[in-house]
């Protein structure tokens, strides 16, 4: 209510100034005016409400850069949010720019929600999030307005992370298995051929990998992974990567670019 009010003032004074500086270049007789608050000097009324008219601007912006809240309330859970917007404020905190990131969060549920996070970026950070990019985060059951970025390391996050993908078929039902429980190994890349398929901004690409366990003999297979367009650079015949199989099916097989600690 109080922000609808500040912006009805807002607009009625910018009007008055509009319009007195249409009177003023326009005006024949400069004694006259449809305005109110018209005094005998000229310049007493614009002032006082192009003054008012800042203050008013001012308290704007910093309601809207400190308004939002950062924290979550009461009991949160692991979702996993993709990015619609990014937003970059006027802010800075230790000379970064502070950026309001948008996300439609997928819940524990699987309901759906739009939510928030801000944050201050660095250089490498803000290059690298992107429209349709997903991230893990934790938001309140209670209280879906705003979420806080979860931190990867945790192998919770991590499982939820796999979660999304696997639902969102960004990994190949014959791959879940040796996906969530396989063993993992080195291996490198011996041929990659994209298949023309996109799924959430991501391109998939057939892989012919040559599996080295240690101490173990190799082996050649065929599989499939989705990835980013940037990341494809990372998957070139000889790239080193990671396998995981199960030692019943050694030829189904689920790649990622980097080991997974804990596995």
């Amino acid at each position: 209510m109080i922000r609808a009010l500040f912006t009805i003032i807002w607009f009625l004074l910018s009007v008055w100034l509009l319009i007195w500086v249409g009177e003023s270049l326009f005006g024949i007789d400069q004694q006259q005016s449809i305005l109110p608050f018209h005094s005998d000097d000229p310049l007493t009324a614009p002032i006082i409400i192009g003054i008012s008219w800042g203050l008013i601007l001012t308290i704007a912006g910093a309601a809207s850069a400190f308004g939002r809240r950062s924290t979550l309330r009461g009991d949160t859970e692991i979702g996993v949010g993709v990015i619609v917007d990014l937003v970059r404020g006027s802010m800075r905190v230790n000379d970064l720019p502070q950026f309001d990131i948008y996300v439609r969060v997928t819940a524990a549920d699987g309901a759906e929600f739009i939510s928030h996070m801000r944050r201050t970026l660095e250089p490498a950070e803000e290059a690298m999030l992107q429209v349709g990019m997903p991230l893990p985060v934790h938001y309140s059951v209670t209280d879906p307005d705003v979420v806080t970025l979860a931190d990867m390391t945790d192998l919770v996050v991590r499982d939820a992370m796999l979660d999304w993908r696997i639902r969102r078929g960004l990994i190949d039902p014959r791959q879940v298995r040796a996906r969530t429980s396989g063993i993992q190994v080195s291996a490198s890349v011996l041929s990659v051929r994209p298949t023309g398929t996109r799924r959430e901004g991501q391109s998939e690409l057939a892989l012919r990998v040559l599996v080295t366990p240690d101490g173990q003999s190799s082996w050649e297979t065929d599989t499939t992974v989705f990835v980013y367009p940037d990341a494809i650079s990372r998957l070139q015949v000889g790239s080193p990567v990671w396998a995981m199989y199960r030692r019943e099916d050694p030829h189904t097989i689920a790649v990622t670019i980097e080991q997974e600690v804990g596995r």
